[in-house]
């Protein structure tokens, strides 16, 4: 760290004289002051790059001029330095965004830390995750070989989500493109699994992940009491590391009892696996049982407006006695009302809200260049997540919530992957229309970049005809006709599709938190 200048402030700077010398010896340039104002005036000559700040000198104390340089310099470090462990004066100091707080009497190896910890940090940071994550490089590589269940591959994905959060802010930007052909691998391997073993697991005797249609039985309703209500909060298309980007937002409001991955059904397309939530049966089941309900690929009208319907099918065929309200939330508007009469929910055992943003974000991500632009990678798009929830009806529900008592329930339907490759596909013209998977008769296609069902019932889903069969694109492949196929191609290419097979579509959170 050469060229760093520094400005001590104290009034009995020559006592430091020794932290000094030492400071010196290292290369790092020392300018001091003995007052509040003479610090000030010294600011407006020239920059520094840290400020050391006694809290207790004589005219302007440490704590008002902190907040006079806060005013004309806010992203400058500052260290308060104070002889006093009072707890007002701390208290003052953090909340005016001060870098660090040392109790004195200091020594210099502290003051070369809290110098390290504020200006070398990134670089520091960013070696030690590069080589921690070289060294897990080989590890991952060698343990994805031997992945060969759904709880070893929900933990492989888990694994590289944790590196790639770890790596998106380091300096060295090769990291990441190593990660991410790490991630295509695993793909191809989630992908070879999934073919093998989805089908078992709808026969008795192979044991099966939790899933779409197990879901709200399993692990929803065994925390349902009439001692504390529960919010259940599905966000609708969320991947896995779009919920770690907002994470530490809830934490705010409420702690993490458990968080635990499960598997959406294919198609992980919204009125599959949603539907599957709330009915707790799959789409073939639900088509059978409840056709008033259900609606196939090519029918009129919205494929979701009966999940209460659904819920309320399940609740009274599970024997539950709970008072519960189900909101869909698919607008702005429709957000804030809720968060208005949000305390009329304080009498529900139980409260759903479905929240639709993230599903219409990543829909709009194809028609609206500027999304496009605002979430051209899979790091962006957590950020524009994060900044959305920040800002969103649903965070001021949360915190609501975590007011009135609620334990609080986050989950969604089905995850998301930005598509790069396309896939030739030949349908007619009943053929479903979503990129990620097709339903129909007659399909032509590469064997090779698809996971096919040419019987349906297999995999427990609807069939349109006799001959209909499914077909699944595998990674981040895209169907695409042969019909104007560049500009098909070049329009969908970079964006955020479901309903295929991939780690990030059918491996998604559930977590349950209490309120702090």
């Amino acid at each position: 760290m050469n060229n760093i200048k520094i400005l001590w402030v104290d009034d009995e700077i020559d006592l430091l004289k020794p932290h000094i010398i030492f400071l010196e010896s290292r290369d790092y340039k020392v300018s001091t002051c003995k007052s509040g104002t003479e610090a000030l005036e010294k600011l407006e000559e020239e920059t520094f790059d840290i400020v050391f700040l006694d809290e207790n000198m004589p005219g302007l104390t440490g704590l008002e001029t902190l907040s006079e340089i806060k005013e004309k310099s806010e992203n400058l470090p500052i260290v308060m330095i104070t002889k006093s462990e009072e707890e007002y004066i701390m208290e003052e100091a953090i909340g005016s965004k001060i870098a660090d707080y040392l109790i004195k009497p200091v020594n210099p190896n502290q003051i070369l830390l809290s110098i390290k910890k504020n200006l070398d940090l990134s670089r520091l940071v960013s070696e030690k995750t590069t080589s921690s994550y070289q060294q897990e490089f080989r590890k991952i590589a060698m343990d994805m070989g031997q992945v060969n269940s759904f709880e070893e591959w929900a933990e492989m994905y888990q694994r590289l989500i944790y590196w790639e959060l770890q790596l998106e802010n380091i300096e060295d930007s090769s990291m990441g493109e190593i990660l991410e052909s790490q991630k295509l691998e695993a793909n191809t391997q989630f992908c070879k699994f999934i073919d093998k073993n989805y089908a078992s697991w709808f026969t008795q005797d192979v044991e099966a992940p939790i899933m779409s249609h197990t879901l709200f039985k399993r692990k929803v309703v065994p925390e349902l009491n009439k001692d504390q209500p529960t919010l259940l909060v599905v966000v609708d298309n969320l991947r896995y590391d779009q919920w770690k980007a907002f994470e530490p937002i809830v934490s705010n409001f409420y702690k993490k009892e458990k968080e635990v991955p499960y598997y959406s059904i294919l198609p992980t397309a919204t009125q599959y696996a949603r539907n599957a939530i709330f009915s707790g049966l799959m789409p073939g089941d639900m088509e059978k049982l409840f056709p008033k309900y259900w609606k196939n690929d090519t029918d009129e009208g919205g494929k979701n407006n009966f999940e209460e319907n659904f819920l309320h099918e399940q609740m009274k065929r599970l024997g539950l006695d709970f008072k519960y309200e189900y909101h869909k939330i698919s607008s702005l508007k429709a957000g804030k009302k809720l968060v208005d009469n949000f305390r009329s929910q304080k009498n529900n055992d139980l409260t759903v809200v479905v929240y639709n943003f993230v599903d219409m974000l990543s829909h709009s991500k194809t028609e609206m260049e500027v999304i496009k632009e605002l979430a051209s990678n899979d790091k962006s798009y957590r950020s524009l997540t994060q900044s959305w929830f920040k800002n969103s009806p649903l965070l001021e529900i949360i915190q609501q919530a975590q007011q009135m008592g609620f334990k609080l329930i986050i989950t969604t339907d089905h995850g998301t992957i930005n598509v790069k490759n396309p896939s030739k596909v030949i349908g007619d013209k009943d053929t479903s229309l979503n990129l990620r998977y097709k339903t129909g008769k007659s399909l032509t296609y590469e064997d090779k970049d698809v996971l096919a069902a040419a019987n349906p019932k297999s995999i427990h889903l609807p069939t349109l005809t006799m001959s209909s069969s499914f077909i699944f694109a595998k990674g981040d492949l895209f169907f695409a006709y042969p019909n104007n196929y560049n500009h098909y191609v070049s329009y969908y290419r970079n964006t955020y599709q479901h309903g295929g097979v991939s780690l990030e579509e059918m491996i998604i959170p559930y977590i349950i938190l209490s309120p702090k």
